[in-house]
């Protein structure tokens, strides 16, 4: 029989364990925002235009919030477009609502229109992004999201003094929905943007730039953070800091093994915290940012942006700032030292086995001209049009119906469940593809999850029409990454290089030019998630598939009820 002190020693325990699950819980805040989406005028390279904006900011606000926060924040559409935000990377546990692509979880917020997303950051740190999920718009409507520790826990390292966020955008000249219009009426690729931006300014080296310039304080023997967001529309970008190293410590909110490198690679979706020492002569030094350019032969913007990083002890603001020398453009042996360098910081819940394994090509294509089609509505090459898929399949968005909503309130019609677990031919992926492989299908096909499935899916690159990196983006999910290689993927030969230990948690892989990458998670969030190549031109062509993953058992396993104020189509 139990003592009577056990007793109560063990009530006195319990108590405290429920005070201290219970504060956790008081300690997380709702944070409330405002965002109006409207034309503001503003002006980049001589030139002044109205532009889509949040809150008449370039970029818009920052979200700042602690793990386990919620945030509610209601968009305001008084632009001219149609508009939805997606909140990238947030895991939208149970509340795929709030989630944001346009017609695959919501319906447009149509101008003069709002909705309002609800949505709690469970189990995250680090740095996320927020940006339009509909046409181009996001080439301007974009903000960082900083998620630091619960209150009362500490980073995995020492606490920088500074905490700075670092943007790199692009700007066109031109309306960004009239360049994307113009390609799609003449079926050939649009035109590369003018410059690139970091937190919306394009830097010294551009026309009428240089007043302008974004400039990072910093001073001798401090370490800050460095929280570094590709939103970029179409482009991979290198980033280095002169004479600067940086230590590594998470990417896409998750921490990672920190380890040192003098330039990062990010693709169009993808963050990096680093630390910066302030170890260097006190002076001034730009941050450089410029393309990584993967495809042979594809113009791109081969300009370079900057700012400035400037110790608040040097004896002069004046002095011409020290200029990092960046990668070639076309240097995939950087980009790859890169990439592969990314571990989690220790033993993962990366599932061991697989119930569902999917092997998805992700590449471009050619469509034949219609019959009868004016040549200038054939502006590829040869006479025909660009389009993009995923196991031949070019992704066809609905719209009369989001695919969430279709799927919760069994509409027929709106999708089928027959998009294919491996390619409907097998061929050289990486070589040279037979002419009779590069026009896909169309169709609005998803893939079914039970809940709790343990997936495994190979990506594949191909080399149609042209082969490039593809930065794939999963929505509803972090996955691990456990291997990456050339040529074609070798299941034989190339699952000796899973790394089963401490592969790194990302959001969106680098899938490399000409090769492969293989990623691992529990389908454990109901709802319907989009995975797309985060470069919008090959969205938009079709480079894209959805996962339905249904409801597991009981309410926290089942998605919410949709909200009163979701959008009509």
């Amino acid at each position: 029989m139990a003592q009577p002190t056990s007793i109560v020693s063990l009530m006195f325990l319990t108590i405290l364990l429920i005070f201290s699950s219970l504060a956790c819980f008081t300690n997380a805040k709702t944070h409330y925002h405002g965002f109006v989406v409207q034309a503001t005028k503003v002006t980049r390279l001589c030139k002044t235009r109205n532009s889509i904006m949040v809150n008449g900011q370039f970029p818009g606000p920052t979200l700042e919030v602690n793990n386990g926060d919620s945030l509610v924040i209601k968009v305001v559409n008084k632009a001219k477009y149609n508009v939805t935000i997606h909140w990238h990377g947030v895991r939208q546990i149970r509340t795929a609502w709030a989630d944001g692509p346009e017609f695959i979880t919501q319906c447009p917020i149509r101008p003069g229109q709002s909705y309002t997303y609800r949505f709690t950051i469970s189990g995250q740190e680090g740095t996320l992004w927020w940006h339009a999920h509909s046409s181009w718009l996001r080439a301007t409507v974009y903000g960082a999201i900083v998620i630091h520790p619960k209150q009362g826990d500490s980073y995995p390292f020492p606490k920088p003094n500074r905490d700075s966020v670092i943007m790199l955008g692009e700007w066109w000249n031109a309306n960004p929905i009239d360049v994307i219009n113009e390609a799609r009426r003449t079926g050939g690729a649009p035109n590369v943007s003018d410059a690139y931006t970091i937190n919306g300014k394009p830097g010294d080296l551009y026309n009428c730039s240089s007043k302008d310039t974004i400039k990072v304080p910093m001073s001798s023997g401090e370490t800050n953070i460095v929280r570094v967001i590709n939103a970029a529309l179409n482009q991979q970008l290198f980033f280095k800091i002169a004479n600067h190293k940086f230590t590594v410590v998470g990417a896409d909110a998750s921490y990672v093994k920190p380890f040192t490198t003098s330039v990062l690679m990010l693709g169009p979706g993808q963050t990096t915290d680093v630390l910066i020492k302030g170890d260097q002569t006190p002076g001034r030094y730009y941050m450089a940012a410029r393309a990584y350019a993967s495809a042979q032969g594809a113009p791109f913007d081969n300009t370079t942006t900057t700012a400035i990083l400037e110790y608040t002890t040097a004896k002069s603001n004046s002095s011409k700032p020290v200029m990092p020398t960046l990668p070639p453009f076309n240097d995939t042996n950087t980009a790859t030292a890169f990439t592969s360098s990314f571990r989690s910081p220790g033993k993962t819940l990366v599932p061991k086995t697989v119930d569902e394994n999917l092997f998805i090509t992700a590449g471009l294509g050619i469509n034949k001209c219609p019959p009868k089609a004016k040549a200038s509505t054939c502006q590829a090459p040869n006479n025909t049009r660009f389009t993009a898929s995923m196991n031949n399949v070019s992704f066809v968005l609905p719209s009369n119906f989001s695919l969430l909503q279709a799927h919760h309130n069994g509409i027929p019609g709106v999708f089928t469940t027959d998009f294919p677990a491996k390619p409907p031919v097998t061929f050289d992926y990486t070589g040279n593809v037979s002419r009779s492989l590069w026009q896909p299908t169309r169709g609005t096909k998803v893939y079914k999850l039970k809940y709790g499935d343990k997936v495994q899916v190979v990506l594949q690159g191909t080399s149609i029409f042209t082969a490039e990196n593809h930065p794939i983006h999963l929505h509803g999910y972090d996955f691990y990454v456990v291997a990456e290689g050339f040529g074609n993927f070798n299941p034989k030969t190339d699952t000796s290089k899973f790394n089963l230990v401490d592969p790194p948690l990302r959001n969106t892989v680098s899938l490399p030019v000409n090769g492969w990458a293989v990623i691992r998670f529990v389908a454990d969030n109901p709802g319907t998630w989009i995975m797309h190549c985060h470069l919008d031109v090959h969205i938009g062509w079709g480079l894209a598939m959805v996962f339905v993953v249904d409801n597991g058992v009981g309410l926290m396993e089942s998605l919410q009820q949709p909200p009163k104020d979701l959008p009509r189509c």
